[in-house]
């Protein structure tokens, strides 16, 4: 893991908690930013050892998902026997963190891991929650590879470009910590 202390661990599972309240379906009108679900998950994997942190934030995506249906308008065209889908799908990507994590290094090369890691699971990701929305939703009927492959081409690209925002967004964060502590700890080393 990245050795995080239990308190930053819980810090970082709230704050990963509030980003997909705020970010997941449109339940506040002021902020209409991309989901970070994706980002979310794997993040949680690479940055919080609990087990019982996937489920927990699956049941929140849930909520969230149910809350934005019967109360926000939200059209349910999602909601099928494929929603079930997602489990395995945000499983790849908190698996993904998971293995990031154990090959996480404070150095520039860390970056192309991370990258590696975070396509790779999320190619997974997409390939559960398409492909199993496509064979499973009753929504199409006759799904086929060829079909799959065509929505791989006109939707993963867009999942793929919102994870890697939020992943970025997360290394400035995580490259923003690590300066301010290397500055307190020269500034405490340094004779006065």
């Amino acid at each position: 893991m990245m050795n995080l202390t239990r308190t930053q661990q819980v810090i970082a599972g709230l704050i990963l908690a509030a980003l997909m309240a705020v970010t997941r379906g449109h339940h506040f009108d002021a902020i209409n930013l991309p989901s970070a679900s994706w980002a979310v998950f794997f993040l949680a994997g690479a940055l919080l050892t609990p087990r019982w942190v996937f489920p927990a934030l699956f049941i929140e995506a849930s909520v969230l998902d149910f809350i934005a249906i019967q109360w926000q308008g939200v059209s349910d065209w999602c909601v099928s026997p494929a929603y079930w889908m997602l489990v395995p799908a945000y499983g790849a990507l908190w698996l993904g963190g998971r293995l990031y994590a154990r090959w996480h290094s404070e150095q520039l090369s860390s970056l192309l891991r991370l990258g590696l890691f975070a396509v790779a699971s999320s190619f997974v990701c997409y390939l559960f929650s398409g492909g199993g929305f496509l064979y499973f939703s009753g929504r199409y009927p006759d799904p086929s590879l060829s079909l799959l492959a065509e929505r791989i081409m006109t939707y993963y690209p867009q999942y793929l470009s919102t994870l890697a925002l939020y992943l970025g967004l997360a290394v400035l964060v995580h490259i923003s910590i690590q300066g301010i502590r290397s500055g307190v700890h020269l500034r405490l080393k340094t004779p006065r």
